[in-house]
C-alpha cells in the first residue's frame, strides 16, 4: 500500500489540483476546462454565488499526496451561523467538491489508485467539520466550470465514496444537464405578427416574446466565459430561464425564442448552449430534445450525513 499524506493545499500544488478538476469536468461537459486561476479563486470566493458565496464564514482546501504527486483533493467549507444565511445552510459544513484519481489499470505496478487517499481525505474533512462545530455537513461537486455540479452520473467513484461515509441525497433530487450545438439549433424567419423584445434579464440577457400587445414567453441566456474564469469553454452559455405562457405553448413561442436567442450567441462566437431540467419537466425535455439539445448526464444533488 503506498504512502498517503492528507495535508493542506499548497501553491504548488496548484497544477495537479486543476488537472483533477478538469479530468472529472471533462468527463460531464465536453471541452470544459478550469485555468489554474479559476480553481485558486474558488479557494478564496465564488463571484458566480451571489447568495450562497456571501453566506461562507471560512473555506478549507485539502490534498491527498501519494507516490509523490497529488491524487485527491476537496474544498470543504462553513456556513456562518447568522440570520441573513438561509435556513438550509445556516450553521453547516460543506464539501464543495472531493476529487480523487479513481481505480488504476490492473497488473500496472507504477500506477496507484487513489482510494486510499480519498477515504483518508473524506475522513479529514468531516473532522474539519466537526472541528468547526456543526452538526450537519452537505457534499456536492461544484466545480468552477459551467454545467458541472451535484455528483454527476459519470462520477460514479465519488457516488460511492460519499455513500460509504454515510452521505445520502434524496431520490427525487435529481436534475439533467443538456448542451446543444448552436449550428443545430433553429434557424427560423421571423413570425407574422409576434416580436421579440431583447433586454437585461435576471439570468443573462431576456428575450421577450410578444403578441399583440401581450408578452407571451421568454427565455433568459447566460455567456459562461470570463477571460480568467472560464478561458477553454470554447464559446458556451446557458439557459436561465425559458418559460412560455400556458395558452401559447405547442404554438412556436418556445422555438421562435430559442431561436432568437442562439442568432444572438452565434454573433459573440458562442458555440454551445446549456440547460438543466428536473425528472418531472417531461414536456420541456421533449421540447430539448426537439430543438436539438442532448442529454450529458444526470446529476443527484443534496448529498449529507450529520456529526455526531
Amino acid at each position: 500500500m503506498p504512502a498517503v499524506e492528507i495535508r493542506p493545499f499548497r501553491r504548488a500544488d496548484r497544477d495537479q489540483v486543476a488537472a483533477l478538476v478538469n479530468a472529472h469536468a471533462a468527463a460531464v461537459v465536453p471541452g470544459v476546462a478550469a485555468s489554474v486561476n479559476a480553481v485558486l479563486s474558488q479557494f478564496e470566493r465564488e463571484p458566480g454565488e451571489p447568495l450562497v458565496d456571501p453566506w461562507v464564514a471560512e473555506r478549507r482546501a485539502l490534498v491527498g499526496e501519494q507516490d509523490g504527486g497529488v491524487v485527491a483533493a476537496a474544498l470543504v467549507v462553513r456556513y456562518r451561523d447568522d440570520a441573513d444565511v438561509g435556513p438550509s445552510y445556516r450553521g453547516t459544513a460543506e464539501i464543495r467538491w472531493l476529487l480523487f484519481r479513481p481505480e488504476a489499470p490492473a497488473g500496472n505496478p507504477f500506477w496507484h489508485d487513489g482510494w486510499e487517499a480519498a477515504r483518508r481525505l473524506l475522513s479529514t474533512c468531516l473532522e474539519v467539520a466537526a472541528a468547526w462545530g456543526v452538526g450537519r455537513v452537505g457534499a456536492d461537486g461544484a466545480l468552477p466550470v459551467p454545467g458541472v455540479y451535484g455528483v454527476p452520473d459519470s462520477w460514479p467513484h465519488v457516488e460511492r465514496l460519499y455513500r460509504e461515509a454515510g452521505f445520502t441525497a434524496p431520490a427525487e433530487a435529481v436534475e439533467a444537464v443538456h448542451l446543444a450545438d448552436l449550428e443545430r439549433l433553429p434557424v427560423l424567419a421571423p413570425a407574422v405578427g409576434m416580436q421579440v423584445r431583447r433586454n437585461v434579464g435576471i439570468n443573462g440577457v431576456r428575450f421577450t416574446a410578444v403578441l399583440d400587445g401581450a408578452d407571451v414567453g421568454y427565455i433568459e441566456v447566460d455567456v459562461l466565459d470570463g477571460a480568467e474564469r472560464h478561458p477553454r469553454v470554447g464559446g458556451i452559455a446557458d439557459v436561465g430561464n425559458l418559460e412560455v405562457v400556458p395558452a401559447h405553448r405547442r404554438c412556436g413561442v418556445g422555438t421562435r425564442l430559442v431561436a432568437e436567442a442562439a442568432a444572438w450567441l452565434r454573433l459573440g462566437h458562442v458555440d454551445r448552449l446549456l440547460a438543466y431540467t428536473s425528472p418531472d419537466e417531461t414536456a420541456l425535455v421533449a421540447f430539448l430534445r426537439a430543438q436539438g439539445f442532448v442529454e450529458l448526464t444526470r446529476t443527484r444533488r443534496g448529498w449529507e450525513r450529520t456529526i455526531p
